[in-house]
């Protein structure tokens, strides 16, 4: 039987504790009408920290009865909990960072809808006017430090991954912490928890007191990946493709540790813009490690990204396995490089204003069943071009694994169907199979991996084109 708190109202301390009339008011406004069903969704997967569930539609199954509406009080707001769950409690009184990820919720939810969707002033059908709205969502976050000169280092990999490399990630991040860089992650647990444990270990050594331990999610696959404990800064942008660029903009270099399709949707998205022409001459830093086990694992994505899209992509990161001092000395003489690079060239250290990112890799993709089929998936265009499309593919594999609105569409109207070219589709699915094989689609349960997606073979796929 799941175990909730039938009632509790919890406050605001620091950020939204102090409001005027109009904010107060407009806050209880805008949580209401279409927005409460995001408010809601996003909320209990932060009161779900801890717990194994990496699908959002079981989560929402299985706490139907949760209930959070904003109220007034003295002059202010409060946040009122029906029905939550028991493990955000201790002694019946909310765990501080939980309820500190409570009105990030509210304040992200809000401010997307208030200041940025509904507002003239934005123009988010246009690069530049995303790349604004990104960086005005963060700004208001509080999450851009702008006097802090440590570096901030972006680590990708899964929330299902082995003991041994839960523990590499974290020797990864101790390293990092030893040289005062500050970690940024998916929130969630695996790979996304290891570097911050390490790296707030390493910080301490340091006495280094503000660190920053930043998670940046999305509505869709926060229920999935709910913040671990070590986030301190967190904030949900509105779609995944925002949430791609809030990690690129903010950070100084990337980190890809083992994972599963959302890690792979990563490593496609920095690639589609390192091989931009346009970005030729930015440093960034983008190193895959990991310990010895996963050396085959690198093998594989290494050997997917060579047949897909040749030596120039795979020019554009390295591999470092076993060795965790290397890859941090590595990042923070990268992180030195950025910060000359971005000083002779006039950019602020804090935001990556010169980066390129290409419109369609901005604007959100809705991973249907007709837009999946129709992805081109040839090497009939630009390399970067093809990484896009290929990010999308595993974007949407991501959406039918976990999000629920996948997870409907897949009962509604069966599996995803992919096309393309022969030399793209079979190291496709050559990887796809081997992160089936490897337990690297969703956190292990009782339960055997179902595919949401069908690759079509080249006879199939024609036979669907005429």
């Amino acid at each position: 039987m799941t175990k909730t708190v039938a009632h509790t109202k919890i406050s605001p301390q620091g950020y939204l504790d102090i409001l005027s009339q109009m904010e107060a008011r407009r806050l209880l406004e805008t949580s209401k009408g279409d927005v409460q069903a995001l408010f809601r969704s996003c909320s209990l997967a932060v009161l779900n920290c801890g717990d194994n569930l990496d699908d959002s539609k079981k989560l929402h199954d299985r706490y139907e009865d949760f209930d959070i509406r904003v109220c007034r009080e003295n002059g202010g707001i409060q946040l009122e909990l029906h029905n939550a769950p028991e493990s955000a409690f201790v002694d019946g009184n909310i765990i501080q960072g939980i309820s500190e990820h409570l009105f990030s919720v509210l304040r992200d939810i809000v401010y997307v809808e208030d200041e940025i969707a509904n507002n003239p002033g934005f123009d988010i059908s246009t690069s530049r006017g995303i790349t604004n709205a990104v960086f005005y969502i963060l700004r208001n976050a509080g999450v851009i430090r702008v006097g802090n000169s440590n570096g901030l280092v972006v680590c990708w990999g899964g929330h299902s991954i082995s003991r041994n490399e839960y523990d590499y990630t974290k020797e990864v991040g101790h390293e990092l912490g030893l040289r005062n860089l500050n970690i940024c992650t998916g929130c969630g647990p695996g790979a996304m928890k290891g570097p911050m444990k390490g790296a707030a270990i390493g910080h301490f050594k340091q006495r280094v007191y503000n660190g920053q331990y930043l998670g940046i999610t999305e509505p869709g696959i926060i229920a999935a990946e709910s913040p671990n404990p070590i986030v301190n800064d967190l904030v949900i942008m509105p779609d995944i493709e925002k949430r791609l660029e809030a990690f690129v903009r903010t950070g100084h270099a990337v980190i890809v540790f083992p994972g599963g399709v959302g890690t792979a949707e990563e490593i496609l998205y920095m690639l589609a813009i390192l091989l931009d022409p346009d970005n030729k001459n930015i440093p960034f830093p983008f190193i895959l490690t990991g310990p010895p086990s996963s050396k085959a694992y690198f093998e594989q994505i290494d050997a997917f990204i060579g047949s897909t899209l040749g030596d120039e992509a795979r020019e554009k990161y390295s591999i470092i396995i076993d060795n965790p001092v290397e890859v941090a000395r590595e990042v923070d003489r990268g992180t030195e490089r950025v910060r000359q690079f971005r000083k002779e060239n006039g950019d602020t250290f804090f935001y990556n204003w010169l980066l390129k990112i290409r419109i369609d890799s901005q604007k959100p993709f809705n991973p249907t069943h007709e837009n999946m089929l129709e992805l081109n998936l040839t090497k009939d265009q630009s390399t970067y071009d093809l990484a896009s499309n290929m990010r999308k593919a595993f974007s949407g594999i991501v959406t039918g694994n976990v999000k629920k609105s996948g997870i409907q569409a897949i009962e509604e109207k069966g599996l995803f169907q992919l096309r393309g070219a022969k030399e793209i589709m079979q190291p496709l699915d050559t990887l796809l199979r081997s992160f089936v094989e490897q337990q690297r689609m969703k956190i292990p349960s009782d339960q055997t991996y179902s595919p949401c997606y069908h690759i079509l073979q080249p006879e199939d796929a024609e036979t669907i084109r005429n």
